[in-house]
Protein backbone atom coordinates (compact mmCIF):
# COMPACT_ATOMS: atom_id res chain seq x y z
CA UNK A 1 0.00 0.00 0.00
CA UNK A 2 1.35 3.42 -0.97
CA UNK A 3 1.27 6.30 1.45
CA UNK A 4 -0.27 9.63 0.56
CA UNK A 5 2.66 11.53 2.04
CA UNK A 6 5.01 10.05 -0.56
CA UNK A 7 2.67 11.14 -3.36
CA UNK A 8 2.34 14.64 -1.96
CA UNK A 9 6.09 15.07 -1.85
CA UNK A 10 6.25 14.36 -5.58
CA UNK A 11 3.48 16.82 -6.38
CA UNK A 12 4.73 19.69 -4.22
CA UNK A 13 8.45 19.05 -4.44
CA UNK A 14 9.18 21.85 -6.91
CA UNK A 15 7.06 24.94 -6.27
CA UNK A 16 7.21 27.63 -8.96
CA UNK A 17 10.20 29.91 -8.54
CA UNK A 18 9.76 33.68 -8.79
CA UNK A 19 6.83 35.43 -10.36
CA UNK A 20 5.63 35.90 -13.91
CA UNK A 21 8.21 36.41 -16.63
CA UNK A 22 8.72 39.71 -18.40
CA UNK A 23 6.80 38.43 -21.44
CA UNK A 24 3.86 37.41 -19.25
CA UNK A 25 3.86 40.82 -17.56
CA UNK A 26 3.79 42.54 -20.98
CA UNK A 27 0.77 40.48 -22.02
CA UNK A 28 -1.01 41.33 -18.76
CA UNK A 29 -0.18 45.02 -19.27
CA UNK A 30 -1.55 44.92 -22.83
CA UNK A 31 -4.77 43.28 -21.64
CA UNK A 32 -5.25 45.53 -18.60
CA UNK A 33 -7.94 47.73 -20.23
CA UNK A 34 -9.98 44.58 -20.97
CA UNK A 35 -9.45 43.23 -17.47
CA UNK A 36 -10.58 46.53 -15.94
CA UNK A 37 -13.64 46.68 -18.21
CA UNK A 38 -14.61 43.11 -17.30
CA UNK A 39 -14.26 43.90 -13.59
CA UNK A 40 -16.49 46.94 -14.05
CA UNK A 41 -19.10 44.81 -15.86
CA UNK A 42 -18.94 42.20 -13.12
CA UNK A 43 -19.45 44.90 -10.47
CA UNK A 44 -22.50 46.19 -12.34
CA UNK A 45 -23.92 42.67 -12.65
CA UNK A 46 -23.34 41.90 -8.96
CA UNK A 47 -25.09 45.13 -7.97
CA UNK A 48 -28.27 43.96 -9.72
CA UNK A 49 -28.33 40.36 -8.50
CA UNK A 50 -30.79 40.80 -5.65
CA UNK A 51 -33.07 43.47 -7.09
CA UNK A 52 -34.80 44.58 -10.24
CA UNK A 53 -32.40 46.80 -12.20
CA UNK A 54 -33.35 50.47 -12.27
CA UNK A 55 -32.81 52.69 -15.33
CA UNK A 56 -29.51 53.78 -13.86
CA UNK A 57 -28.45 50.14 -13.36
CA UNK A 58 -29.37 49.33 -16.95
CA UNK A 59 -27.34 52.28 -18.25
CA UNK A 60 -24.40 51.20 -16.10
CA UNK A 61 -24.64 47.65 -17.49
CA UNK A 62 -24.84 48.91 -21.10
CA UNK A 63 -21.84 51.20 -20.60
CA UNK A 64 -19.84 48.38 -19.01
CA UNK A 65 -20.73 45.97 -21.85
CA UNK A 66 -19.70 48.57 -24.45
CA UNK A 67 -16.38 49.11 -22.67
CA UNK A 68 -15.70 45.36 -22.67
CA UNK A 69 -16.51 45.12 -26.38
CA UNK A 70 -14.35 48.16 -27.18
CA UNK A 71 -11.41 46.71 -25.22
CA UNK A 72 -11.79 43.34 -26.96
CA UNK A 73 -11.94 45.08 -30.34
CA UNK A 74 -8.80 47.06 -29.54
CA UNK A 75 -6.89 43.91 -28.55
CA UNK A 76 -8.12 42.05 -31.63
CA UNK A 77 -7.10 44.94 -33.90
CA UNK A 78 -3.66 45.13 -32.30
CA UNK A 79 -3.05 41.41 -32.72
CA UNK A 80 -4.42 41.45 -36.29
CA UNK A 81 -2.14 44.37 -37.15
CA UNK A 82 0.85 42.28 -36.09
CA UNK A 83 0.09 39.83 -38.91
CA UNK A 84 -0.48 42.38 -41.68
CA UNK A 85 2.70 43.02 -43.66
CA UNK A 86 3.60 46.66 -44.15
CA UNK A 87 3.57 47.86 -47.76
CA UNK A 88 6.60 49.89 -48.83
CA UNK A 89 5.69 53.22 -50.40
Amino acid sequence: MKTIAALQALVTANPPVGGPSDAELEVIEAEMPLISAEVELLDAQIATLDRTPSEEDERRLRRARRRVLAARREIANRSAAAFVPEVAA
